[in-house]
């Protein structure tokens, strides 16, 4: 005889609730009133991992609507683990900084740094709105005063001189 789940059981009649294995000798996982041995609770109950969909049966980390092993839970695109609690979130996964701006279409087109507060948009880029300059003197220009040439932001001055 054998007790377990608050009631006592013949040997033979300790099985899986799902595979209807024996479970004398072996762990199980009580679930609902109900044993299951180790493989069927991996296989059909355990949470999965959000990016391997692997079992999660130890350490996890809970984020974005869904469980990781924190081996997986690392930028989506370079796999660099977050080195503080810092991470951003895009199409529901997390990204480093860099990436999830390059995922946004938000990096600067001169530095390929990521743009935070003001931006300007020309030409069908984004700039930081230092490094959006002529592309021969070097001046800082605004969106509204340049003019263009082969998809490079000239001022007027110097559109006048290269191509007049």
């Amino acid at each position: 005889m054998l007790t377990a789940l608050s009631k006592t059981w013949h040997l033979k009649c300790f099985v899986c609730f799902s595979c209807k294995k024996l479970l004398n000798d072996e762990s199980f996982l009580e679930i609902e009133n109900s044993a299951y041995c180790k493989d069927c609770y991996v296989s059909n109950m355990a949470p999965k991992c959000k990016r391997c969909s692997k079992a999660i049966i130890e350490n996890f980390i809970s984020a974005l609507n869904g469980y990781w092993h924190p081996h997986c839970f690392v930028c989506q695109e370079c796999a660099m683990p977050f080195n503080s609690s810092c991470f951003f979130e895009y199409a529901d996964m997390p990204y480093c900084e860099f990436h999830y701006h390059q995922k946004r279409g938000s990096l600067c087109s001169t530095c390929q740094a990521p743009i935070n507060g003001r931006c300007i948009t020309a030409l069908n880029k984004k700039f930081h709105p230092e490094h959006f300059t002529c592309s021969y003197c070097l001046k800082q220009l605004s969106k509204g005063t340049f003019r263009e040439n082969n998809e490079r932001p000239f001022c007027h001055q110097c559109y006048k001189k290269l191509f007049f």
